[in-house]
């Protein structure tokens, strides 16, 4: 049983959840994340933060001496335009990043289980058929996605070789409070704030485009899992392997709709060029995970697009406040 770990990311979108969620089970939690696009509010009270790259000196101390029965590694360079335009520091923070970890987790000899956040929409490409098996050819686009699977390579050969307890979870579309609207994996938040601002929402080519989309609640609890459970043997590449996703696919024009639903409101959309590259279909199927982790999605895309238009309008409520006493402070002074 995890009594201790370490999310690297942890202040970021998706490992401010993982932390939550790992809290709610009882496990002490400390972060590692530089801040670089992490963000001190999102961590959990009382939570000790690490302020560290994860490729760094500093950073592979802290896993080789912090005693933890688990590192659940979500630090990442996730913005697959910025693995295109710069490739080395993609493959930097990805790849050597990873690296630095496992060898700290090797260097340390502690039986510490290292769960590595990867990619079931860039991994698997355009060339299968989705929903995606575990199993099905590789063949990814972007750097980034050949950063993660490179990664994943890594991992297998260090449960093989070095006894390391490592699993592998690829995330299909994360979506959910806290996701950065800035980002281009963020379509959700995006669609959220243009809605708050009462402008019609961009979508690229025809809107036909589907991706899986899964709350990030229910990714937490994907981690959690991998984190306490038992694994399958160590094997090859995808043995401990897991797509975490709905096996759902929705299409652009229809998450326009939902979000829209969910909203209470209509801005409508407006179309732009389509993207060169952009994957057509992407979505994963998860039967593996429901047999031997016990984890399936909870939480419905209504529902979850509900929760998290509330807290995007919520935190625009705040802002807006928070703006308006500072100018009547202005004022008075």
């Amino acid at each position: 049983m995890a009594r201790r770990a370490l999310v690297t990311g942890g202040a970021g979108f998706i490992g401010s959840h993982v932390a939550d969620a790992l809290l709610a089970e009882g496990i002490e939690v400390e972060v590692l994340d530089d801040l670089s696009s992490g963000k001190r509010e999102n961590l959990p009270a009382g939570v000790a933060l690490h302020q560290a790259d994860v490729g760094s000196a500093e950073a592979a101390r802290i896993v080789r001496e912090g005693g933890y029965d688990v590192v659940c590694h979500l630090a990442a360079q996730i913005d697959v335009r910025k693995s295109v335009a710069d490739p080395v520091n993609d493959a930097r923070i990805n790849v050597l990043g990873t690296l630095n970890v496992a060898e700290a987790i090797r260097a340390s000899g502690a039986r510490t289980r290292l769960v590595f956040a990867s990619t079931g929409g860039a991994l698997y490409g355009d060339f299968v058929t989705p929903p995606n098996v575990e199993d099905y050819p590789k063949d990814p686009e972007s750097p980034y996605g050949i950063a993660k699977l490179s990664a994943e390579y890594y991992l297998s050969y260090y449960g093989r070789l070095h006894g390391l307890e490592t699993v592998v979870l690829r995330f299909a579309n994360v979506y959910g409070p806290r996701q950065d609207p800035h980002g281009e994996a963020g379509v959700v938040a995006i669609f959220c704030n243009r809605i708050l601002s009462g402008q019609a929402m961009t979508v690229f080519g025809d809107g036909m485009q589907t991706r899986d989309y899964v709350f990030v609640k229910d990714v937490a609890q994907a981690n959690v899992a991998a984190a306490t459970r038992p694994l399958p043997p160590a094997g090859r590449l995808d043995a401990r392997g897991f797509n975490v996703g709905t096996a759902v696919e929705t299409t652009v024009l229809e998450l326009a709709n939902e979000v829209q639903r969910a909203a209470g409101r209509e801005v409508g959309v407006t179309h732009a060029p389509a993207r060169p590259g952009e994957q057509a279909r992407s979505a994963v199927r998860i039967d593996k995970a429901r047999e031997l982790l016990g984890w399936e999605p909870q939480v419905s895309l209504a529902r979850g697009l509900a929760e998290t238009y509330a807290w995007f309008a919520a935190r625009r409520e705040a802002e807006q406040g928070a703006a308006e006493r500072g100018a009547t402070g202005s004022v008075a002074r």
